[in-house]
């Protein structure tokens, strides 16, 4: 096809030449010879069409809106990069006697922040362990897939702050447990609804041993 369109676009460009050295009526094909040259010559090329297409991809790639994170998951950040230049940011054997505000880090209170792929739950506790405030994405109001989502987390986390508030609670531990994709949305709503978060502890379980890997799902 390449080859045919070089031929159609050097044979316009000679066919002005070759109808005005041949007059009409003479050897070469005289009249015919030059309305042939003339119909060649205003034959359009298909180039156009191909041209057109890359434009209408380009105009609806950049027309689609930005991939869901709340059903990818969001981007890996280095935390350790950031923190390396920086000391005393890591808990030694003085730190449950630091205070805060006049308290001691060892009495504030936890926030729980379980985190699966289709919820998240969070519940406040004293530092005895005493569970003060509950909350899901579920008695947010978000159902099925969307408890999962990052939005739904991090909406979660600005309501359990509010509330967490009113009850004269500033300052608060933070303790993640678990992977999906409201991970750290739950983290940023809780500084978002107004708490000031000292410490976050990831508790999240490492199986060592060679555990069996789990049975095939079941085909419907």
């Amino acid at each position: 096809m390449l080859r045919s369109i070089v031929a159609r676009t050097v044979w316009s460009s000679r066919a002005p030449c070759l109808g005005a050295s041949r007059p009409w009526g003479e050897g070469g094909g005289g009249a015919q010879g030059t309305r042939a040259a003339a119909r060649a010559a205003a034959r359009p090329l298909h180039g156009a069409a191909l041209l057109r297409k890359a434009e209408d991809r380009k105009e609806m790639l950049a027309s689609m809106p930005a991939r869901d994170e709340g059903t990818e998951g969001e981007a890996a950040v280095d935390v350790d990069a950031s923190l390396r230049g920086f000391g005393g940011m890591f808990p030694d054997e003085n730190t449950p006697d630091l205070l805060i505000d006049g308290v001691r880090f060892a009495d504030l209170p936890i926030l729980h922040v379980k985190i699966s792929k289709n919820n998240t739950v969070m519940s406040l506790t004293n530092a005895k362990g005493e569970v003060q405030m509950y909350r899901t994405c579920g008695i947010e109001g978000f159902k099925n897939t969307r408890k999962g989502t990052n939005i739904a987390a991090q909406a979660t986390a600005i309501s359990l702050a509010t509330r967490a508030l009113d009850r004269g609670v500033k300052n608060v531990r933070v303790k993640v447990r678990g992977l999906g994709p409201g991970r750290m949305s739950a983290v940023k709503g809780v500084t978002m609804g107004g708490l000031n978060v000292v410490s976050i502890t990831d508790c999240t379980p490492i199986i060592w041993n060679n555990s069996p890997r789990p049975r095939k799902a079941k085909k419907l």
